[in-house]
Order: C-alpha cells, then sequence, then structure tokens
C-alpha cells in the first residue's frame, strides 16, 4: 500500500517533484487549501510536511491520526506540539541547515544598518528627495565588541563575518566547548551579563525555549552599556518586546534591528513606530537559494521516512544513530533484545525496567533505556509503541524506568536489563565483542554466551545428573531438533540452560518439560 504524504504549506517545486516522480507515494498538495478545510485531509496520512502557516497542535494531531512523522520545512519548530507529538508517537524533524546562509546574511545586513541608518538614508534621500549628509553620521563597527549569544550553526557564522570587519567578539554559550570560540580567536562569555555589560552590539541566536523566552528584558537592559545597538533575526520574543519600547523611548537603545515578533504578522506592532528600527517581515531564510534547499531536505526527510530509511534531524528521537560512535550502534540493537527475551520469560505485568552499563558505553545508557522499553513493552503493545512514545508509555502504565552505572566486571562494555514484576524480577546481560558480535552473557545470574536470535527454551533445574537427557527426550519424542544447547550453573545447586530449536515450541511440549520432576520452569522464547 502506497504511503500517503501530505504538504500542508508552500514549498518551492524543486522537492515536491521528488515526491511527485515516487511511485510509492501519494502525494496530497494542500497548500492552497484553507487550513479548516485541511484538517479532513489528514485523516489517513503517514507523512506531513510544514511550514509556519500550519499549527500542529491537538487539533491537527487529533484529526491525523495515522501521522507517523511530521517535517517542519525550515529551523523553528514553535508550531508544533513536540511533546503531544511524541505521547502519540509522531517522529517531529526539522530543516535546520538550509537557510543558514540567508539567515546570517539577513543579521548582517541589520548589523550595518544599526551602525549607518542605512533604511533612514535611503528613505530619506529616494522618498523626501533630501540631501542632508550631517543628519546621517553612523558608528564604525571597526574595533567594537559584538555581543553573540548563541554560537551555533547561525552564531558562529555572524561572528566569523563580524570578525572580518574588524570587531571584537564575545560569544556566550553555555552547550559548546569553550574551544569551538576560542580557536575562532574570539572571547568566550563566562555568563551572559558579560555579554551585556561589555558589547557594543548584541545579537541573538538561540532557539525560542521556557529559558530563552523573554530572555532580554527590563533588568538584562540596565546593564547594557548606553547607546546598545541590538539584533534578532533568530526567533520573536527572545527580547521583551515592551522593555525593547522603553529602551528607545529613554534613548538606551540606539538602534534596533529585528525581523522576528512575538506574534506575527506585526503589521501594527507599537516598534513600528520608532525612527531607529530596522524592520524586516520574518525574511530571514527568504532567498530563493535557501527556500530550494528548504524544499529539496524537506522532501528527501519526508519520502526517507515514509520508507522507513531513516529520520534526518528528529527533534524527539532518543539518540541520533547518525552522530554515534560505531561502537555504539549494536547496543543499540542489543539492549532491545535483551529487554524482549526478559519480558518473554516473566509475563506478568511490569513494574520497573532498569538498566545498568560498564565502560563507555554507560556515556549513552539513559538514550539506550529508551530502546529497553520497546523491548520490554514492545511483546504487548506493538506498534502502539516506539522509541518516541516510549518514556509516556511507561509512564502512563506506572513503570518505574531506571539508570545506573556498575563497577567493571571484566568486559569493556557491558548492559544490563533488569525487569521487575509484582513478585521476581529477570535479569539480561549482554555485550559485543569485535565489530557487531551481539551476546547474552548472563542471564539471571547464570553465567552463559549465546547469540540473541532464534527460537529457545529457557530452562531452570536442579543441577543434577540427567538433565540434559530427560529434556533432550521430550523434544525427540516431538521430532524438535536441538540446535545448540548452553548450560550455566550457580553455587545452590542449580543450572540453567539455553536451548536453541529448530521450530516453535507448542504449549503442550512446555506443560510436558514442566512436569519434569527436575524443572524450576521453563519458558519458550524468540528473538
Amino acid at each position: 500500500m502506497k504511503k500517503k504524504i501530505i504538504i500542508c504549506d508552500a514549498i518551492l517545486d524543486k522537492g515536491i517533484e521528488l515526491l511527485r516522480k515516487a511511485e510509492d507515494i501519494e502525494l496530497i498538495e494542500a497548500s492552497k487549501i484553507p487550513k479548516n478545510q485541511l484538517m479532513s485531509m489528514l485523516d489517513d496520512v503517514d507523512i506531513a510536511i510544514t511550514r509556519s502557516s500550519t499549527d500542529v497542535d491537538e487539533n491537527f494531531l487529533n484529526h491525523a491520526k495515522k501521522l507517523k512523522a511530521l517535517i517542519r520545512a525550515g529551523v523553528g519548530v514553535d508550531n508544533v506540539d513536540v511533546q503531544n507529538c511524541s505521547k502519540r508517537g509522531v517522529i517531529v524533524m526539522n530543516v535546520p541547515t538550509a537557510n543558514t546562509i540567508a539567515a546570517v546574511e539577513l543579521t548582517m545586513a541589520h548589523l550595518l544598518t544599526s551602525a549607518r541608518a542605512f533604511v533612514n538614508a535611503h528613505n530619506f534621500l529616494k522618498i523626501q528627495r533630501k540631501w542632508e549628509r550631517e543628519k546621517w553620521y553612523g558608528v564604525e563597527l571597526m574595533g567594537k565588541t559584538l555581543g553573540v549569544i548563541g554560537f551555533g550553526n547561525i552564531g558562529s557564522r555572524v561572528a566569523i563575518r563580524a570578525k572580518a570587519f574588524g570587531m571584537k567578539i564575545l560569544a556566550y554559550d553555555p552547550y559548546i566547548p569553550a574551544n569551538k570560540i576560542t580557536d575562532l580567536g574570539m572571547q568566550q562569555a563566562k555568563h551572559c551579563d558579560e555579554i551585556l555589560e561589555k558589547s557594543d552590539f548584541i545579537t541573538i541566536h538561540t532557539p525560542k525555549t521556557k529559558e530563552t523566552n523573554n530572555m532580554i528584558s527590563f533588568k538584562e537592559l540596565e546593564k547594557m552599556k548606553d547607546n546598545i545597538r541590538l539584533i534578532n533575526c533568530a526567533r520573536g520574543g527572545l527580547y521583551n518586546e515592551e522593555a525593547l519600547c522603553e529602551g528607545l523611548k529613554s534613548g538606551k537603545i540606539a538602534w534596533l534591528g529585528i525581523d522576528v515578533f512575538d506574534k506575527e504578522p506585526a503589521i501594527n506592532h507599537p516598534l513600528l513606530d520608532f525612527e531607529n528600527v530596522s524592520v524586516t517581515s520574518h525574511l530571514g531564510a527568504n532567498t530563493y537559494e535557501s527556500q530550494e534547499n528548504i524544499s529539496i531536505q524537506a522532501c528527501e526527510q519526508a519520502l526517507n521516512a515514509a520508507r522507513g530509511i531513516n529520520y534526518a534531524n528528529a527533534l524527539n528521537l532518543p539518540i541520533k544513530t547518525e552522530d554515534l560512535p560505531d561502537f555504539v550502534e549494536p547496543y543499540i540493537e542489543l539492549v532491545s533484545k535483551m529487554a524482549f527475551l526478559a519480558a518473554q520469560i516473566d509475563k506478568n505485568p511490569i513494574r520497573s525496567i532498569k538498566l545498568e552499563a560498564q565502560g563507555a558505553i554507560s556515556e549513552y545508557m539513559h538514550s539506550l533505556l529508551t530502546f529497553a522499553v520497546v523491548g520490554a513493552l514492545g511483546r504487548i503493545l506493538g506498534e502502539s509503541i516506539n522509541y518516541v512514545n516510549a518514556e509516556f508509555v511507561a509512564k502512563e502504565k506506572g513503570i518505574e524506568l531506571l539508570c545506573e552505572t556498575s563497577p567493571n566486571s571484566g568486559y569493556n562494555n557491558k548492559l544490563s536489563v533488569k525487569i521487575s514484576t509484582e513478585h521476581s524480577s529477570v535479569n539480561v546481560s549482554g555485550t559485543v565483542f569485535g565489530e557487531n558480535e551481539q551476546r547474552i552473557v548472563d542471564l539471571n545470574g547464570f553465567k552463559t554466551d549465546f547469540k540473541p536470535k532464534g527460537k529457545m527454551l529457557v530452562f531452570k533445574n536442579k543441577d543434577i545428573p540427567g538433565v540434559i537427557a530427560k529434556i533432550s527426550a521430550v523434544l525427540a519424542s516431538k521430532n524438535i531438533n536441538i540446535a545448540d544447547f548452553r548450560l550455566g550453573r550457580d553455587n545452590l545447586g542449580y543450572a540453567l540452560a539455553v536451548v536453541l530449536v529448530d521450530e516453535a515450541i507448542k504449549k503442550e511440549v512446555l506443560d510436558e518439560l514442566n512436569r519434569l520432576e527436575v524443572c524450576i520452569f521453563v519458558e519458550y522464547v524468540e528473538i
């Protein structure tokens, strides 16, 4: 059956052509459809492409009941309820780099305008036809300090270009290593107040979050130099707009360059009344090159998501596999298999899932825990649980999720999944040898060594002679061939066998094995 992809907002044809040509895709082009009518078209859609004109809120998601992935064709996801998407298992992706250069260059345009009042001088001559050179004295960028708040993909490139103008760069970003700034010959600010106090110009390039909304307000404005020049080509609301108005009225702010507003369109905004403000209507991504890049990348992501190939730039997956060191990737599959194995051994309702890690793999254990949850609950919930909504599903079911590092036990890297039910627990440990040789090395305290793959019996018994013969006799009587037999023993008089078989074990065979006097328990599992 063809996957359905809907395009909710306008993007350039360059990308859409990729979807039109895909024979395994049914494409719905709905960018010109009124939003109230759009809702009725979402019912059986698998993938949606949106921009800022479509709010992906509860109403949208209630209509898009089969939605598997959403591509926000751009950087910001302010209009996407990412948490609600996660609860419903919808993977949210954006296109973070397609409009980078466009946003950088617009920021530079506002920066230069803030120094030379370019738009005013232009309008004074062209519209009023007046030649008054003395009116338009500006300041030079050379030697001035530019404070850059947010030194990511865009902020760092703005800084590089401003440095070429001879500016001193002072950058603040608590989420990146200091050497990313200092290696470029720039100074790192230890805290945001240092930016406020030392800068002649400030440009902000952070995402919009609870922490960054109104990040620069009245109190922060007071700490700035007089005649400060401020730029915002990132997200509306990073500067408190009431504080900006007050700063412009008092003369504290010499110039404001702004491309984004808290609420758009901002055609009647009070900031438009100030002479020393340059404004653009959210044009950061508006170049032909960036729009073409956005369209192509968004449609490629939609196509890959529909085919289940990958989910590039996913914002709510627990881990970006493409960014992982090579040694980590096989552990993602291993931890899922271990949890799936444990959940088959004890089929009672799960109370907690605990992941223990030792070695370098422990750095990734919080992300790997999500894969363990999917493995443990997938047997019961099937496709209704995935890597996006796993944490929410576990919480709803009252399942406690735990992570812990453990002391070294002789393995370079080792993971242990412990699944606890009301009266018992199952603990499975595994590691990876070589590049991708996955092995289970411990099962409920019994040392073992087998691949987590295939059909198998897990048989705990009294450690006395003749057990293997008894198990073999039952299986032979049912014409079930044994492919491998792994045995572990403890110091308490018990043994645990993992018996790999060539075909599925029926309930009546399990019942017969359970009736053996030596049997403590036996379960059939399949991975």
